[in-house]
């Protein structure tokens, strides 16, 4: 028998989750960290290999790489040479757009700058909103996830699960999350900051903390495709 409560809550943890883009300073305990890791890590994976690797970074060493990073990528601004030093490590996205993917592409981006009233030519805000990134949106938490080189494709999808364990159970806990993928290209710096071998691979960084609601860039809503233009019954 369904239990309508249950499937409310989460129904509810999962739709009311967002990229949130401006915290609060909150604290998050580590109790509260570890409650969400431990609930995250029951996502599914091939043969139960469990490929998730998670650092979690707070106070001076959050912001340590918050100062190097966001050097790097003044750095980069002042010189673009400087870019050919930091590359990601796997194509996150694809080396050549097409529609539709361009076109939501496009949308969420003009639609983010639109909000904040950056316009097309308004580089200098571009830049500094991009920044905003790599301070992890002012959460006072960081986690930074990494992958064994070893594993194969299937466990980046394994890996998704988990991380999507992740956000839904921080929304359950009244908490938000950013997933970002802007970390991936200064793996160079990151990987040895938080300690990292050799063999790891940087998946990407996420920001966990209290949305800050009075915020307006956390007004935005990323609209979905329906249904009926993703699914094909097949007879």
């Amino acid at each position: 028998m369904t239990d309508s409560a249950a499937v409310s809550a989460v129904d509810r943890a999962i739709t009311s989750r967002m990229s949130a883009r401006a915290f609060t300073q909150q604290v998050v305990s580590r109790e509260l960290i570890t409650d969400i890791l431990q609930v995250a890590s029951r996502a599914p994976s091939g043969t139960n290999t469990q490929p998730w690797k998670v650092y979690v970074l707070q106070g001076a060493t959050r912001d340590s790489l918050v100062e190097k990073v966001c050097a790097a990528h003044e750095a980069i601004r002042a010189n673009p040479e400087v870019a050919k030093q930091y590359q990601e490590q796997y194509d996150y996205y694809p080396e050549q757009w097409v529609s539709p993917y361009i076109d939501r592409r496009r949308e969420n981006g003009w639609s983010l700058y639109g909000l904040l009233g950056i316009g097309k030519a308004d580089r200098d805000l571009m830049h500094v909103q991009q920044q905003r990134n790599f301070k992890f949106f002012d959460a006072p938490v960081g986690l930074m996830f990494t992958i064994d080189t070893i594993l194969g494709r299937g466990s980046m999808l394994d890996y998704g699960m988990f991380m999507q364990n992740i956000m839904v159970a921080a929304r359950a806990r009244g908490l938000h999350t950013c997933p970002q993928a802007a970390w991936n290209a200064f793996h160079s710096i990151i990987v040895p900051h938080i300690g990292a071998a050799e063999n790891e691979r940087l998946v990407c960084g996420m920001a966990l903390g209290f949305a800050d609601s009075d915020d307006k860039v956390n007004t935005l809503l990323t609209p979905r495709v329906p249904v009926n233009e993703f699914t094909h019954w097949v007879a």
